[in-house]
């Protein structure tokens, strides 16, 4: 579970309801409390200014007397973004004791659960896992309608092999989920067979390549995917790139899925780089890093190897690995599967004419 699910946007997005914001509390007027308030909320958007942030929003919930919702709530939020699940969990529990309305302890219960589950680990105990399935009752039972809520409850639920409930979860997941929702796809795959929720997989995610093509992860239909991340001013990726090139070639007619995903910040040096040096295959620029930090990277070359289930199946950092030979392997299962299904599959009548 080292990869941080793009689905954890939902929560970051969101906020309180209303029912905290009726009446405007004594400390938002005090100076004090309103020049960390706005010196927090600047560090919060620098990376390298993230622990500061934290400090400086638990500073402005000391003026507000420990009251300030909102302070609690960007502490939270920082912690789940630094991967501090276990600190994250306690503030979503501080949070839920200010709250009063249904809707509100919700989101809060929401919040609990999902750092619950991630504080877990890659091989949770049992009991924590209920501690997080616990949270999430809890916030169903407080009328959550967030998709979000449903999916890491039903993922929790198929770690503990209760898979009827996990497939109760993921379908209404469906059924409340926009038509555009990004981890539709995703869930409908748990749905149909809940041991892929307990496998490690990459982050759902959905992006608009270079091309114009638009590339689901989740939609790959059983083919092998290689996720390159790379920028054209890094050394070792240049020295990568006959390999990365190789490697579009071998398997260009296999079940195989190639996307090399850039750091570049300027666009037209991005575009002229991969046309002078033909790399045709699916390229997409993470100007703000969003796709890298759902990835949880902070170095390049980095690349993910994805089975034809979706599985997770490798990370390799730096140049000089042998991608290929990890990925011949993963290939030559997947035409195995599609050999399989399609001897399985029924033979169609003879078209006998009229």
């Amino acid at each position: 579970m080292r990869s941080r699910s793009i689905l954890i946007a939902a929560l970051l997005a969101s906020s309180l309801l209303q029912a905290q914001q009726t009446q405007q509390p004594a400390y938002k007027s005090d100076p004090k409390f309103q020049k960390i308030w706005e010196q927090a909320q600047q560090d919060a958007r620098r990376t390298n200014t993230l622990a500061i942030a934290l400090d400086e929003f638990r500073k402005a919930n000391k003026i507000a007397g420990g009251q300030c919702v909102e302070c609690i709530i960007s502490v939270m939020k920082l912690q789940f973004k630094v991967g501090d699940y276990a600190n994250a969990a306690a503030t979503a529990v501080q949070l839920d004791s200010l709250v009063t309305a249904k809707p509100d302890k919700a989101y809060a219960e929401s919040w609990h659960g999902t750092a619950l589950f991630y504080a877990a680990g890659d091989k949770p105990k049992p009991a924590k896992l209920e501690d997080a399935h616990a949270a999430f009752a809890a916030a169903i039972s407080n009328g959550s309608r967030e998709p979000v809520t449903f999916f890491y409850d039903g993922r929790t639920l198929a770690l503990l092999h209760r898979d009827e409930e996990a497939r109760a979860d993921f379908q209404h997941y469906l059924d409340i989920a926009p038509a555009n929702d990004r981890g539709r796809s995703r869930v409908a795959h748990f749905l149909a067979d809940p041991d892929l929720a307990r496998q490690k997989m990459a982050p759902p995610f959905t992006v608009v390549t270079d091309a114009g093509r638009t590339f689901n992860l989740d939609d790959m239909n059983g083919k092998v995917v290689l996720i390159d991340f790379w920028a054209t001013w890094c050394g070792p990726c240049n020295e990568e790139l006959p390999n990365v090139k190789k490697i579009a070639a071998d398997f260009a007619n296999d079940p195989f899925e190639l996307i090399s995903v850039s750091w570049d910040s300027n666009e037209s040096a991005w575009r002229q780089f991969i046309a002078k040096n033909g790399m045709t295959w699916n390229q997409y620029r993470d100007a703000d890093h969003k796709l890298s930090d759902a990835f949880a990277i902070n170095a390049i070359p980095h690349y993910f190897t994805i089975d034809s289930d979706g599985v997770l199946r490798a990370e390799v950092l730096g140049s000089g690995n042998d991608v290929e030979g990890r990925l011949k392997k993963l290939v030559a299962k997947a035409r195995e599967a599609a050999a399989a299904s399609a001897a399985k599959a029924p033979s169609q009548p003879a078209n006998l004419g009229n």
